[in-house]
């Protein structure tokens, strides 16, 4: 049996960053080989992500971001079990990681950021050798992007709530994106204006207003109208263009944007929270 040194050792766990006993036990059943012992890892990693692939994995961080150039954004979510995970430097330092590599390659979906390279391995491998390493489910769940004339990003404090927005102008203070960007991540808007909130939202809203007249008491005739009069308030609260603004509640998030310049507004937004 080769007789494993702790600089070996030391080597290892740098590369992998798995602890100092794993990376000794590699080495010793790989007979020293440093290229085996990662292989080694790596099985044990998918070992350990197949037997916790029925954890809940709720916790994690979700991270936003934009290109040089302003025109592409994306937002991703790396899960883990728990929060102290989730709060870990290297957790999301990976996440970013992630994040950066998608907005430079611009990847078309989620398989294909999983299957860009990330060092040695692609990046969806990385998540599987962490598994080995953290001990825990770790999953890249949610990636979307933006593209287009200006996209700004906003990421809420603790890293669990991101937002992004994409503008149909250029040349506009970012600033302005970002208290937009901010609108979207407090007060979660269904859609961009009523004309894109779909017909199953919108149906469902009708039959909500209809029986919630009938209970009250209101005459089977006039629930029909009264629902439509709720379904506009549903959509004066809940699309985003027609929401008040956050900063102003006198004025709308769509009169706002065009009280800056009349032909700017809001083409596109994303936006995921960890509940």
């Amino acid at each position: 049996m080769a007789q494993i040194k702790a600089a070996e050792v030391a080597k290892l766990r740098k590369a992998t960053g798995a602890g100092m006993m794993d990376c000794k036990k590699a080495l010793t059943e790989s007979e020293g080989d440093f290229d085996k012992a990662i292989d080694y890892l790596r099985k044990k990693g998918q070992k350990v992500a197949n037997k916790r692939s029925d954890r809940d994995a709720a916790e994690g961080v979700v991270l936003a971001n934009v290109s040089d150039d302003a025109k592409f954004g994306a937002v991703v979510v790396l899960n883990c079990e728990t929060d102290f995970v989730a709060k870990n430097d290297d957790f999301v330092k990976l996440a970013d990681r992630i994040l950066t590599e998608a907005i430079k390659q611009k990847p078309a979906n989620i398989d294909a950021l999983k299957a860009l390279p990330y060092g040695d391995y692609t990046i969806g491998e990385e998540i599987t050798n962490q598994v080995g390493v953290i001990g825990e489910k770790v999953e890249l769940s949610f990636y979307e992007t933006i593209a287009t004339d200006k996209v700004v990003a906003y990421i809420h404090p603790g890293n669990r709530l991101a937002s992004l927005v994409g503008l149909n102008m250029a040349d506009v203070d970012t600033q302005i994106g970002r208290d937009v960007a901010m609108q979207v991540a407090a007060m979660n808007p269904v859609a961009l204006n009523k004309e894109s909130v779909s017909e199953v939202v919108v149906a469902k809203e009708i039959e909500i207003g209809k029986e919630l007249a009938i209970r009250e008491g209101k005459p089977e005739a006039m629930a029909e109208k009264i629902a439509m009069g709720r379904l506009n308030k549903f959509f004066k609260e809940s699309t985003l263009l027609s929401q008040q603004f956050v900063k102003d509640n006198k004025t709308t998030v769509d009169a706002h944007l065009k009280s800056i310049n009349k032909n700017l507004t809001v083409v596109e937004f994303k936006r995921y929270s960890l509940a």
